[in-house]
């Protein structure tokens, strides 16, 4: 096993790792991270529970170009219904057409990057919970 192949394997545990031990989103309750390190060809994520028509407003900036995208699981796939590639930023309101667990995730390249987001879970449009 090559020393570059290790240190993947090694990123990716620990990312793994990161990722499971996040509490998810609350709906109402925006996450907020300032300055979060991501290191070099690792990643993070943030997820949480949409109901159909739920929407999930975020925000994020990174110190260099990261990888971003809004996913949730299919079976055994994986669908990403919103890609920024190497994008420094972005901010969006997506409403959730079917319900499941939406994942922000974030992948850093070899400079590693520092991530500030924030993400909340808010009801569908309309609703009394939506006025915030």
């Amino acid at each position: 096993m090559t020393t570059l192949a290790r240190i993947a394997g090694v990123a990716a545990a620990l990312a793994a790792v990161s990722c499971a031990s996040t509490p998810a989103l609350v709906r109402d309750s925006p996450r907020v991270a300032e300055r979060r390190p991501i290191a070099p060809y690792a990643d993070a994520e943030v997820c949480g529970d949409l109901a159909r028509g739920d929407r999930l407003d975020y925000r994020f900036e990174a110190s260099v170009p990261v990888d971003f995208d809004l996913r949730y699981r299919e079976g055994g796939a994986v669908v990403s219904p919103i890609v920024r590639e190497r994008s420094t930023g972005d901010s969006g309101i997506f409403e959730a057409r079917i319900a499941e667990r939406y994942c922000a995730h974030w992948q850093a390249g070899p400079a590693g990057t520092l991530l500030d987001y924030r993400i909340e879970i808010r009801g569908p449009a309309g609703s009394p919970q939506s006025s915030s």
